[in-house]
């Protein structure tokens, strides 16, 4: 159902921090006719914290009014309370979303068992599909391939955005949790090296302002053109490395700012990016041939 270069959504504000909604479906639109091949809505590159529930919803909402089914979109519905994750699961689904992606707690740092007992009254709860989101990095905890086996067996959780880059990962988890489970590489570098390990494809940042490249490194990949994969791979390298030179989504924020598809601002506490880091995004968007 999911595959090849999906985008972790930026949410586009305006220079006072409202959201802009024109600018969000009109991106959306964008990232369709350059070969996105689904959507991730607020995540954390959509600045989900940030958000207040009914804007949450809002931007759901959007995303899947402009994507009109031409392909799947996967809602951003993950909380440290349970109970709020199984709320935006709901609405997820009342949205039409096609998925919804649900991170581990963060801050939290619950037992392996409370994850387990956290992601299966999610999918008890609401009869939508279920990726889980396993970033050790911003949520603390990380999900065992032990314990996602055994969520595996849900049917309503059917894969994983794995953004832990250990790249021992997805071979484990395929032979625990079958061929038949959706891996997603959460982290751009490796998204090569995770479909050779049994992804399927990527949730990523990058993709916000290279998406062409990206899907068309995916296509090279899934139609076994190996070296024009590596070659875009290349190209996309510098680029991975400066939309995380700083913590994201500022970088990719300001990277959409330079491309016209949002202003650069980011809610507090995220800052403006240092000046450093805006001419590194140039030179990186520069050197991609995305920016004259």
């Amino acid at each position: 159902m999911f595959k090849g270069s999906l985008v972790a959504l930026i949410t586009p504000m305006a220079a006072d921090g409202k959201l802009d909604e024109k600018a969000f479906q009109d991106f959306v639109a964008w990232q369709i006719g350059e070969g996105t091949e689904g959507l991730v809505p607020v995540g954390t590159t959509g600045e989900s914290p940030t958000l207040s529930h009914d804007e949450h919803h809002r931007v759901v909402e959007l995303c899947v009014e402009a994507a009109g089914g031409r392909v799947p979109v996967i809602a951003g519905a993950g909380s440290n309370s349970t109970e709020e994750a199984i709320a935006l699961t709901r609405h997820a689904k009342q949205a039409g979303a096609d998925a919804a992606l649900v991170v581990t707690p963060y801050y939290n740092k619950p037992t392996q068992e409370g994850l387990y007992l956290h992601f299966t009254a999610i999918a008890d709860a609401v009869d939508l599909p279920i990726i889980i989101y396993n970033i050790p990095p911003r949520s603390v905890i990380d999900m065992s391939v032990e314990t996602m086996a055994r969520l595996a067996k849900h049917p309503n959780i059917v894969g994983v955005k794995d953004a832990t880059a250990n790249l021992t990962r997805p071979l484990h988890t395929r032979l625990s949790c079958g061929a038949d489970f959706c891996q997603l590489s959460g982290e751009d570098h490796t998204a090569l090296a995770f479909r050779a390990a049994g992804g399927v494809g990527c949730i990523s940042v990058t993709a916000n302002v290279a998406p062409r490249l990206c899907a068309e490194m995916h296509d090279a990949w899934q139609a076994g053109r190996i070296d024009d994969a590596m070659a875009l791979q290349d190209r996309l390298t510098p680029l991975h490395d400066a939309m995380f030179c700083e913590t994201s989504p500022g970088p990719v924020k300001f990277a959409a700012s330079l491309l016209g598809k949002s202003s650069p601002f980011c809610r507090l506490p995220m800052a403006p990016v240092s000046d450093i880091t805006e001419g590194r995004v140039r030179a990186a968007l520069a050197q991609a041939g995305l920016l004259n």
